[in-house]
């Protein structure tokens, strides 16, 4: 990877962007894609658009959302302990015994998440996994007037933990999910302008907000655009690792390229597309059942207006929605190789349109 996308990668998984408060990690993405964009805007919730314009009747929407799960205050006890309600998918099993840093127009506030110790917990019965409810922040105050001049109802919370390369090629982060998505759009983008004189559309790369709470974002992106064609980039569960079944869940591994998805919503054409691009260009890519939905943007965009043509292009990710995501850069990569080439691909005019 060059050492400018790296730095990039590195600064935009470090940025806190919990949904909803996506806006100093939509800075950093906004900024990056600024150096090769013809133009970059940003709409009412914080969407950011990233064009390289061409004389072309056919836009194609290439996205990633920029939010990660997390957390915000929702009640402050009379001896400062605050109370949270979770941002997304967060698992309460894994909340216990973090760093944590609240988030606020002031600044930044550290505490941690309450652990009761192995000494303190009763042995006579089975432990079971806390409810959220259960879970509080200790900031290190004595009240709620001290713990209010410092946070208030409201504020989000994100974990400590940032990037860290492990070895090689291999990555983690708390936010994979998934800022690498919109890593691989604006280097799909960049990929795009350096190949100008092959490209015969519009190409749009956008870096979405609110995907964990519903894909809103996507929504109003697609809407806004109504583009001709879309890819949307997220991750998916990489399997290759102890206790998972592969019988229920699929064969993904890390190290092996893209996901290609099969389903009611991929639109078929722009997925034979994919697979064609990948072999034209020596890509391995990997194939996943998503028969119902896909739990990503792409559940937003395909149904908008009278429909969008979309595909889904997924990274293998180890241990989703936890501290430690872990992907391979090689795969990232190819992800992001495989978005730009998609959108070489697509001509001037051209539809995409399952035959009758």
């Amino acid at each position: 990877m060059l050492e400018e996308s790296l730095s990039f990668l590195r600064t935009l998984l470090t940025t806190p962007s919990p949904t909803g408060f996506e806006m100093a990690g939509q800075r950093v993405w906004r900024d990056y894609v600024a150096q090769f964009a013809d133009t970059v805007e940003s709409d009412a919730y914080g969407n950011v658009y990233a064009t390289l314009h061409a004389d072309s009747e056919t836009t194609v929407m290439l996205t990633g959302h920029a939010d990660e799960i997390g957390f915000m205050v929702n009640y402050i006890t009379d001896e400062g302990f605050i109370y949270y309600k979770p941002i997304g998918g967060v698992d309460p099993s894994m909340v216990r015994g973090r760093r944590v840093i609240i988030h606020n127009e002031r600044g930044s506030v550290r505490g941690v998440t309450a652990a009761p110790p192995i000494h303190l917990q009763d042995r006579d019965n089975e432990p079971k996994p806390p409810k959220h409810h259960e879970n509080f922040i200790d900031i290190g105050v004595t009240s709620r007037e001290a713990a209010e001049e410092l946070v208030q109802i409201g504020d989000a919370i994100t974990y400590v933990d940032d990037f860290e390369i492990l070895r090689e090629d291999v990555a983690i982060a708390r936010a994979m999910d998934n800022r690498v998505g919109t890593f691989a759009a604006a280097e799909a983008l960049r990929r795009c302008a350096e190949n100008r004189h092959r490209l015969q559309t519009t190409v749009v790369a956008v870096s979405t907000v609110m995907e964990e709470v519903g894909g809103h974002g996507a929504a109003m992106a697609t809407y806004r655009l109504s583009p001709t064609v879309a890819v949307v980039m997220d991750v998916t569960h990489a399997t290759d690792w102890p206790t998972l079944s592969k019988e229920r869940h699929g064969g993904i591994k890390m190290g092996k390229g893209p996901v290609l998805a099969h389903g009611a919503g991929v639109h078929p054409v722009v997925r034979r597309r994919l697979e064609k691009v990948a072999r034209e260009n020596a890509i391995p890519i990997q194939f996943q059942a998503a028969p119902n939905y896909t739990s990503t943007d792409l559940d937003a965009v395909f149904l908008s207006r009278a429909g969008v043509p979309t595909a889904l292009i997924s990274l293998p990710n180890r241990y989703m929605h936890t501290t430690v995501e872990m992907i391979r850069l090689g795969d990232l990569e190819l992800v992001a190789k495989l978005m730009g080439e998609f959108a070489l691909s697509v001509t001037d005019g051209e539809r995409f349109r399952v035959e009758i």
